[in-house]
């Protein structure tokens, strides 16, 4: 007789599972699986379900997984944020923004600054610049390591609500040499560069950040997208003129 596979094994593969198909036949069964399933591998599974969802560009599927997941009470602020991700690109904006809001409740002190500056990344593409920078404030004046990111997109917050900002050249720099300057913080450096009017160093960091966004898995992209959409045309715009 054939031993029966566990959740936790499904779950590993899930997570090994190199394309959005397997990943999501993975979890289903391991959600499906006779043995009894604890709170955490339950959250989980559904997390892979998500992601299958997600990565396959199914947002709305990908929502009503996540929203499952939040009733277990495992993990609330990262599953908030999945649900954030997918009901942003499924259209639905203020639902993503509760997602948010909830998820800087919900977390634990170390992980509220980057809760709300999720939230007021997701305010300022949006173009709601007063409320993205209220966020970028708290997120600024409570984070770490992380603190020349939230600093340089609260000023970027600050410009599209037209207030002044004295000190882009200084957050430039200071983002410049943080590991923090690496990965998204090249679509906040490309943009502190074209507000400053260096067009070339502003290029450069916008390219590299399409570059990486576009060369890791395909989940990074998609929770990318709109961040995507505004430096290609900031892009453009250079190109232009």
């Amino acid at each position: 007789m054939l031993r029966a596979v566990s959740p936790e094994e499904y779950l590993r593969k899930a997570m090994a599972a190199k394309t959005a198909r397997s990943r999501g036949l993975f979890a289903r069964r391991g959600l499906a699986a006779r043995s009894r399933l604890d709170k955490t591998t339950h959250a989980m599974l559904l997390r892979q379900l998500y992601l299958a969802h997600f990565e396959a560009e199914r947002f709305d599927e990908a929502l009503d997984v996540a929203k499952q997941a939040l009733t277990l009470g495992v993990l609330p602020d990262v599953l908030a944020q999945d649900a954030a991700r997918a009901a942003a690109l499924a259209g639905n904006l203020d639902e993503a923004l509760e997602h948010l809001r909830a998820a800087a409740r919900r977390g634990p002190p170390s992980r509220r600054p980057f809760h709300q500056w999720t939230l007021g990344s997701m305010l300022y593409l949006a173009g709601r610049y007063t409320e993205a920078a209220s966020a970028l404030e708290r997120a600024a004046r409570w984070g770490t390591t992380d603190k020349p990111l939230f600093r340089a997109h609260l000023a970027l917050a600050k410009l599209g609500a037209k207030e002044p900002v004295t000190n882009l050249a200084d957050l430039l720099r200071d983002l410049s040499e943080a590991p923090c300057g690496q990965g998204y913080g090249r679509f906040v450096l490309g943009h502190l560069a074209y507000a400053l009017g260096d067009w070339d160093e502003a290029r450069k960091w916008l390219y590299a950040f399409v570059r990486k966004s576009q060369s890791g898995r395909p989940s990074i992209a998609l929770a990318l997208r709109a961040e995507l959409t505004m430096a290609r045309a900031t892009l453009a715009k250079m190109s232009a003129n």
